[in-house]
């Protein structure tokens, strides 16, 4: 009997990469199902946007009649004017695009360097300090309003925008999100070589960290942008309407004996289009970011 006769069946394990190889090369179609759910899911979310708009083109008397309107009216332009010069938003738009980009560069840059520590780096007490990042989440952030008051006043920055800023350099969410990518993402054998080729530090750190980590940072960017952006639980205590940011600003226009809630809506709908046009313009390139970082990974 030769060699050849000598055949083995297969075992699993070559199965399995047999049917992987087999499949590369096939295209995966959605059925009609699939884009049912995806249109119906689509039009949840956008909902409130579309009504946050009808509602800002009508006026106060039609939105208040019953049924409310459902189509777009002809008062759209007039009350993003009025809600312009009410809330004084050009000034607001200025600070909360300061306040939003610093915060979201800080962040993205301090989360990074702490968790490649975390993940990368042994330290005496690594575990604990990284429990004590993570139990800081569990804080609510309501019960650091007061001693952080106190604590900005003492400094005499009351009513100025690094009385916001300072707080959110960085944050502990991002530090471990950025620790768990690193983790899988960064072989601890590049960092190796790289030391082995006289890298310092920093240059490992530049060439090295950042390269494999630039999914998750910009991910972690757009959130952070996001979430600064909208935040208005400190803002309202820290800053006063001369010098607001955009939530701010725009809860002057709810005040008064009877709120104008279609200038209210249009208000609301001026403070959201920064954030559509950075979706709309980075949104490609963070979603082929982590598309990368997953075939990386």
């Amino acid at each position: 009997m030769t060699t050849s006769e000598l055949t083995l069946p297969p075992t699993a394990e070559v199965k399995r990469e047999r049917r992987r190889v087999m499949g590369a090369g096939k295209q995966l179609h959605a059925g009609p199902v699939t884009y049912v759910v995806l249109v119906l899911f689509a039009l949840v979310s956008l909902a409130p946007l579309v009504w946050t708009a009808i509602a800002a083109s009508r006026t106060d008397h039609r939105l208040a009649e019953t049924p409310p309107p459902l189509w777009f009216g002809g008062n759209l332009f007039k009350n993003l004017q009025a809600a312009w010069d009410q809330a004084g938003l050009g000034t607001a738009m200025l600070n909360s695009l300061v306040v939003a980009g610093t915060i979201t560069v800080s962040t993205v840059l301090f989360a990074t360097l702490a968790g490649f520590a975390f993940a990368k780096l042994r330290f005496r007490f690594s575990g604990l300090l990284l429990l004590l990042t993570i139990g800081t989440m569990m804080i609510p952030p309501q019960l650091a309003v007061v001693p952080l008051y106190l604590w900005m006043s003492d400094f005499g920055w009351s009513n100025q925008l690094q009385t916001v800023i300072l707080p959110s350099l960085v944050t502990a969410f991002g530090t471990f999100f950025m620790r768990q990518y690193l983790v899988q993402a960064l072989p601890t054998e590049l960092i190796e070589a790289a030391r082995m080729d006289g890298a310092s530090s920093l240059r490992v750190v530049w060439h090295v960290v950042f390269p494999a980590a630039r999914p998750a940072m910009a991910v972690l960017g757009l959130l952070t942008f996001v979430f600064a952006w909208n935040d208005f639980l400190w803002p309202i205590i820290a800053l006063n309407q001369q010098n607001p940011t955009v939530q701010v600003a725009l809860n002057s226009l709810g005040t008064g004996y009877v709120p104008d809630q279609a200038v209210i809506m249009a208000g609301a709908l001026l403070g959201t289009l920064p954030l559509l046009i950075a979706f709309l313009l980075f949104g490609k390139q963070i979603v082929g970011g982590i598309m990368q970082g997953a075939i990386k990974g």
